[in-house]
């Protein structure tokens, strides 16, 4: 009696983002084109108005700032407070859980120092083979 051939099937590869890649939406919450320097200014900073987030991240709208703060602030990456004084008075802070990216933005930043420059390279070579 032959031995009957057995068939591997694969399943197909999953489109759900999470499933794919399950850093996908740390990054969607951490890695936005603000959210990164306002975390990054909170936590080296410390608790700031509205005024000088502004002026510490260079080129930031008030819109924009307005908007990734309060999308921080329902992520719980940043506190409120709010004062009502006249005038009144509101400053920000990097929370408890948004201080425990700290670790992951040194590490980002190491690897920017160590590596930023053979990314730039690798651009200029693909750039140079491409015309």
């Amino acid at each position: 009696m032959a031995a009957k051939a057995t068939e591997t099937v694969l399943a197909p590869p999953s489109t759900d983002p999470e499933q794919a890649c399950p850093i996908a939406p740390v990054v969607d919450v951490v890695f936005s084109r603000w959210t990164t320097p306002i975390l990054w200014t909170l936590n080296a900073h410390g608790r700031q108005r509205f005024v000088e987030l502004e002026r510490r991240i260079a080129r930031i709208t008030p819109k924009v700032l307005t908007q990734r703060l309060r999308q921080l602030e329902r992520d719980g990456m940043v506190v409120r407070t709010y004062y009502p004084e006249v005038p009144p008075r509101v400053e920000y802070e990097i929370s408890e859980l948004g201080r425990s990216l700290a670790p992951l933005f040194a590490h980002l930043a190491e690897w920017s120092t160590a590596n930023l420059a053979k990314v730039d390279r690798a651009r200029n070579d693909y750039d140079d083979i491409s015309r």
